[in-house]
């Protein structure tokens, strides 16, 4: 008999539910509570607290947040922060973590209501909660080479990332150069790359989209750049860029993390800020060639970047470095990665441009919907959710 997840509750540990920047992690946790009840686990980061006022006013609103119940987001959706200690190379923190994770975790099933319960990693870190909550199933969607990350105790992160991987029931990962590492730890290992909101990037190559006001007067061409700025961001690249075509602007949308003050005396460098997600295809509309230009790091080899789903749904030219998963998209995408390489790439994207092409590009994404990898997704939960069940049903059959 089929196994239907909506006669699941599923607690889903991922990153800020109301963060910086919207990821995988949302798009897939706010199609599971269409389908059913969900509680979603705030999960501290992975990087401990630097000495500065920032993180310890983030760390203060965690522990704040972390002593109260959860919060109702809608009739389907609660949000619960995890009380976590970010210090993790101290002894017993690994243990005191899981006990008052599984101790907040577990009160907040009771409160809800919640039993048939499936656990939902995004994040490796509160792993050790895996199969220690009563779940019917461990489920691992795997994003990105979380050791890789920059500040990030590497080795502890690995740990807990492999020791995931090896509990988790399945396990979804979006990079492909991650698939074959994660079958080494478990058999059942799908690749599941990012989806894309088709619809609402496209609307940045509609005529009747108005740019973002703060771009209109903007000397052209417009060179974009939406996303996180962060110390993958080769800064240098875009320093040369902008200073070997001052003719060009570099308009770059998002938060910045990383050291950008060379970038920032550019005149014709354009910082815009964190924007909200729904806004993006207006500073989209505004771009004549979108750039993905990020430093060679494991992090980035090993990552698949939404946002080239997300430029490629705009219809507008991608110049790109070259990783495995943009290589996947060779034939809509310009790959460069030299200073040289990226100005020759942007200027024959300018010149050769066409309607046609643009369509090229929305249609290499139209199949790739979010809903669409939703759909995929639970279709390969429920296959294991029923073949647990059928193999429970032989056990008690053996042993009567």
């Amino acid at each position: 008999m089929a196994e239907s997840i909506e006669n699941y509750c599923v607690v889903y540990f991922g990153n800020d539910w109301s963060g910086e920047s919207r990821t995988s992690s949302h798009h897939i946790a706010a199609r599971l509570s269409s389908a059913t009840r969900v509680l979603y686990v705030e999960t501290p980061g992975m990087r401990a607290p630097q000495a500065h006022a920032r993180d310890f006013r983030k760390l203060f609103r965690k522990l704040t947040a972390a002593l109260a119940p959860p919060v109702r987001a809608h009739d389907r959706l609660h949000i619960l922060t995890l009380p976590q200690i970010p210090f993790r190379k101290l002894p017993l923190v690994g243990l005191l973590n899981r006990i008052a994770g599984r101790w907040a975790v577990g009160r907040a099933l009771r409160r809800l209501g919640f039993d048939r319960v499936i656990s939902w990693f995004v994040v490796p870190h509160p792993g050790a909660l895996a199969g220690r909550l009563g779940e019917r199933l461990v489920v691992y969607y795997c994003i990105d080479d979380y050791a890789a990350f920059p500040g990030v105790d590497a080795a502890s992160i690995q740990a807990l990332d492999d020791d995931l991987t090896r509990r988790a029931d399945i396990v979804f990962v979006a990079a492909s150069a991650l698939v074959e590492p994660k079958r080494r730890l478990n058999a059942n290992v799908r690749f599941s790359p990012h989806g894309v909101d088709v619809d609402l990037f496209a609307r940045a190559d509609d005529s009747a989209t108005e740019p973002a006001e703060a771009t209109r007067g903007l000397q052209r061409p417009v060179i974009g750049y939406f996303g996180n700025i962060g110390p993958w961001i080769d800064r240098g690249l875009l320093l040369e860029i902008a200073r070997r075509r001052p003719e060009w602007t570099l308009l770059l949308v998002g938060h910045v993390t990383a050291p950008v003050e060379e970038l920032r005396s550019c005149p014709n460098v354009m910082f815009a800020g964190q924007q909200r997600y729904e806004s993006l295809f207006h500073w989209a509309a505004a771009f004549d060639v979108a750039v993905i230009p990020y430093l060679q790091t494991r992090q980035v080899r090993n990552a698949n970047p939404l946002k080239l789903r997300e430029y490629l749904a705009t219809g507008k030219p991608v110049v790109t470095v070259t990783t495995p998963e943009t290589v996947r998209f060779g034939g809509v995408v310009a790959l460069a990665d030299t200073p040289e390489d990226f100005v020759a790439a942007i200027e024959r994207a300018l010149a050769e441009d066409t309607p046609e092409l643009h369509s090229r590009r929305r249609s290499s994404v139209r199949d790739a919907s979010w809903d669409a990898r939703f759909r995929e997704t639970v279709a390969a939960v429920e296959q294991t959710l029923a073949r647990h069940e059928a193999e429970g049903n032989v056990e008690r059959e053996l042993s009567r």
